[in-house]
């Protein structure tokens, strides 16, 4: 039976490339084996993604990430102390991603119809998925590495089609998961700004406060690259049934995530075993169940792994050894109930529709 075409909504791909120094064009095994006696980063010789792997798992479009976060002196979360030293990374995240492309093993999506375009490839059954380009739609996962609203606009021209305003712990334009608070005045400037581009509003890591004010004054297109519910995670990392209504009642997607502490209340990051705890790639569904039911239909919801965000096999579901596992879900969610057409919407159709509304001509 032939693969489903998936769309993964956010990876950091560059992050592991630039700061993991990951050679993503190798196998999966040529990385964890090169990795095995080193101990700078936790998920180290446990990585699940690579270039090979997301052909292997037909995942042929993913929402890309650039990712810098700005660290003033009183916080305590790591970042660059400088807002034009966390624009810099962002630009050799960007550098990676165009020596990707220069390659062939990439292709940027900014259009519509860079987008058909990719999927009639995808789609063509008469070449081998392996020498397919996997595509990526830039998304900036917290706005601390723009240095002022004018680098919007160099942004957009490279590329640039969704923002996030914040990540963790304090933001120059938003405050962001673990903390609380309203969007700074830089950061409502900022989404009028946005709107003039049409970018997608990712509301991914905001507060409480800053979700309500987001989703209030901005009238382009939003999305949640990758949440999970707060009815079986109770923690303000994800979404409170109204946040969820008010996310439908916008048309946006929610993105699924398999780090396990979003999966199940019961995991603590470096202390728990997924395989202890029994976390399996089905506890997703659970959380994709709640957001259907909620929308009344299955079309709110799809893949945002968030696979190898700082984790690696020991923070997710044990029975997950690649992202190419991905296309385990089918099976999963035909014994849930799900039909064809549903299975075919969560894996891919929904972020086609929302990117074929949302993306410029």
């Amino acid at each position: 039976m032939k693969k489903r075409l998936i769309v993964d909504a956010h990876l950091d791909l560059a992050m592991n490339a630039i700061e993991w120094n990951r050679d993503l064009r190798l196998p999966l095994s040529e990385i964890r084996k090169a990795e095995m006696h080193m101990s700078d980063k936790p998920d180290r010789g446990r990585g699940t993604v690579c270039l090979p792997e997301l052909r292997k798992g037909r995942i042929g479009l993913v929402v890309a990430t650039q990712l810098a976060r700005y660290s003033p002196p009183d916080s305590p979360l790591p970042g660059w102390k400088s807002p034009q030293q966390a624009w810099a990374m962002t630009q050799a995240q960007l550098a990676w991603y165009r020596e990707m492309e220069l390659l062939g093993e990439m292709k940027q999506i900014t259009t519509r119809s860079d987008l058909h375009q990719l999927v009639s490839l995808w789609q063509d059954e008469s070449l081998p998925d392996e020498n397919k380009p996997i595509g990526y739609l830039l998304n900036l996962e917290g706005a601390d590495s723009l240095v002022s609203l004018s680098y919007l606009e160099k942004a957009y021209a490279y590329g640039l089609r969704a923002l996030g305003l914040s990540h963790f712990g304090p933001g120059r334009y938003a405050p962001g998961t673990k903390t609380e608070g309203p969007l700074t005045a830089l950061g409502k400037e900022l989404l009028q700004a946005m709107e003039r581009y049409r970018l997608i509003l990712d509301v991914t890591h905001l507060t409480e406060t800053g979700f309500e004010q987001a989703m209030d004054a901005y009238a382009g297109p939003i999305w949640a690259s990758h949440h999970n519910v707060r009815k079986f995670v109770p923690n303000q990392r994800q979404l409170t049934d109204a946040q969820l209504k008010k996310l439908i009642s916008r048309g946006a997607v929610i993105g699924g995530m398999l780090d396990c502490w979003a999966l199940d209340i019961r995991f603590i990051d470096t202390v728990s075993d997924p395989w202890q705890l029994d976390i399996r790639l089905e506890k997703l569904v659970d959380h994709w169940d709640h957001i259907c039911q909620l929308a009344g239909n299955c079309l709110h919801v799809g893949i945002g792994s968030d696979l190898d965000g700082i984790f690696g096999t020991e923070q997710s579901p044990w029975d997950l050894n690649s992202i190419a596992d991905l296309q385990k879900y089918e099976e999963i969610l035909d014994k849930r109930g799900y039909s064809s057409e549903d299975i075919d919407n969560l894996f891919h159709g929904n972020w086609l529709r929302f990117l074929g509304e949302a993306l410029p001509e």
